[in-house]
């Protein structure tokens, strides 16, 4: 298994009335691959935050392999 930081972003409007990106939440997952991950991801951040579905607090999902230093 691998590990995976899987981040759920959204668009808001800032004060100066541009759009930026913000990270509602950031996980860490073990699975066995990107996709997976991004699945058992959805699964827990709706659970986190008592959703139905994911995408009610985010647009998009970011899933990266962790990087560990040797």
């Amino acid at each position: 298994m691998s590990r995976f930081v899987v981040r759920f972003m959204k668009d808001v409007l800032g004060d100066n009335g541009r759009e930026t990106e913000v990270c509602q939440s950031s996980l860490e997952i073990d699975a066995e691959n990107e996709g997976h991950a991004k699945e058992l991801a959805k699964r827990k951040f709706c659970e986190i935050e008592a959703l139905c579905d994911w995408s009610l607090h985010a647009d998009r999902i970011h899933v990266k392999a962790a990087d560990f230093p040797s």
